[in-house]
């Protein structure tokens, strides 16, 4: 994420309590974590692991997820993904990260916005006021009414 210098006003501040970051890399997750910090968000939990994702996720269900979906630890991030569809209508905003943009399964980008890095923190806080997009299970569910 590169650095950009701005003021947040209260219009300006998410209206999100508690966010996930799962990032490998310890300087972009400390970025990260200050961006969401400056923008209001009073949580913010940082796992480099898809297994501390997993135990975050499953101990307090955050409000938006922001996935770099090529970890150290396992190369398909959007496995993780994946498992928040199933959390249904309250599932969290999901935000990709990620070098190749390319590598994503279409139908898993569908779930949330994609940000290739570099990306600015105005770009990050953009795709966090998108709204919840509707994944592959919840349009066949809504389908099949």
């Amino acid at each position: 994420m590169t650095a950009e210098t701005t003021t947040k006003t209260g219009e300006d501040k998410l209206r999100l309590r508690r966010v996930l970051v799962v990032e490998d890399d310890p300087v972009l997750g400390i970025a990260t974590e200050e961006t969401l910090r400056d923008c209001g968000v009073s949580e913010v939990e940082v796992c480099a692991t898809t297994d501390g994702a997993l135990e975050a996720l499953s101990r307090d269900p955050p409000d938006a997820v922001i996935l770099d979906v090529h970890l150290a630890d396992r190369d398909d991030g959007w496995a993780i993904a994946e498992l928040i569809e199933t959390l249904g209508a309250n599932r969290p905003v999901i935000v990709f990260s990620t070098g190749t943009p390319d590598a994503i399964p279409p139908h898993i980008a569908e779930l949330g916005s994609v940000l290739e890095k570099p990306y600015t923190s105005n770009r990050l806080i953009a795709a966090l006021r998108e709204p919840c997009r509707k994944g592959l299970l919840a349009r066949l569910k809504t389908a099949l009414r």
